[in-house]
């Protein structure tokens, strides 16, 4: 594996864009990337100019990606596995466009969300932290102390800067479990099939999971591919551990003769509505457009469900924002008046 930079988001957008016109044009999978290797975005020139070499040594699409497995997306690398496969190269790089299009929506979208609650977030740390550095320099008050307004002890210039440590290392803390999750236990099995199980966030990998399913299953039974092959192919590209797992044991039920809905029988990864659609559509012979249809459904399906899970998320941030003004209120309250009070009739 060569170790590089993953291309971002319109790094891929624009590969997988090039990708298909030159291909339906009628221009090689080598001549496509010699081309890119020149003239493509600057990230993927490199990558281009690798994938291109090792494609003119004679090595297949799958073995050199294979090689670029730090540039790609698992997603990307399982689709165009199938891609090749099933001599559908141009359709699948078009929808992995539409796929990537969709995610740089929603993250631009996410990000415009949270840009206000988390101006007021570090504003209002800032704020709390300037607060405690200049009453650290006004007079004592009659008690010959210096005004605590959180009452934990943090005063003047010190104070501060233990506010400030403390804030940012609890987002570090956040910060780190999330790289954590994302990354340590992104391909985890159990960590996907438990995220099924999650209220928002699970019906939101479901839907992208069926949708890649759905998506590779038709292009490689287009094909005349066997059944057994073409639903192991089906499970990989899903980019879902959880789906990956139930391989085998969905490819021996297959070769066995068992029926997809008896095959696609987990109900954690296949839902018993898409499981009886299967199975209509498999007794009728009209698999291929049902995919079709269900492959379009659970498209529209996931990006409603990454809308609901954006908006989630930014909310998530702002109560996190109020939670701090909220707090700090409370405390300069009780510090700064009831303190006094109650002090006063003490005395």
């Amino acid at each position: 594996m060569i170790l590089g930079k993953k291309l971002s988001l319109r790094d891929l957008i624009e590969l997988c864009r090039v990708l298909r016109h030159s291909l339906l044009a009628g221009l090689t999978l080598r001549e496509v990337f010699d081309q890119q290797a020149k003239k493509g975005r600057l990230a993927v020139r490199p990558v281009a100019e690798r994938i291109s070499l090792d494609l003119r040594r004679g090595e297949d699409l799958e073995s050199a990606l294979e090689r670029e497995r730090a540039a790609f997306p698992p997603l990307f690398l399982s689709l165009a596995v199938v891609g090749e496969q099933s001599g559908k190269l141009p359709e699948v790089f078009g929808e992995l466009e539409q796929y990537y299009d969709m995610q740089l929506k929603l993250r631009r979208l996410f990000l415009g969300q949270i840009a206000w609650p988390v101006i007021q977030f570090f504003g209002a740390v800032f704020v709390i932290a300037a607060l405690l550095w200049i009453l650290g320099l006004l007079p004592t008050g009659p008690t010959g102390k210096p005004t605590d307004p959180l009452g934990l002890g943090l005063i003047g210039a010190r104070g501060a800067g233990i506010f400030l440590f403390t804030v940012f290392c609890f987002l570090g803390g956040l910060l780190a479990a999330y790289l954590f999750v994302t990354r340590g236990l992104k391909h985890g099995a159990t960590f996907d099939r438990i995220c099924l199980n999650i209220p928002v966030l699970g019906p939101c990998f479901r839907a992208l999971a069926l949708s890649r399913f759905c998506l590779a299953l038709r292009v490689t039974t287009e094909t005349g591919m066997p059944i057994h092959r073409a639903a192991a192919l089906a499970m990989a590209a899903t980019g879902n551990s959880a789906y990956r797992t139930g391989e085998p044991k969905v490819r021996a039920s297959l070769k066995e003769g068992t029926e997809l809905t008896q095959a696609f029988s987990d109900p954690i990864l296949f839902p018993q509505d898409f499981r009886h659609i299967l199975g209509v559509a498999e007794e009728s012979g009209r698999l291929h457009d049902v995919l079709a249809q269900q492959t379009e459904h659970y498209q529209d399906e996931s990006r409603r469900r990454l809308l609901i899970l954006t908006h989630v998320a930014a909310w998530g941030v702002w109560l996190l924002v109020a939670g701090l003004i909220i707090f700090a209120i409370i405390r300069i309250f009780m510090t700064s008046y009831l303190g006094p009070i109650n002090d006063l009739s003490n005395f």
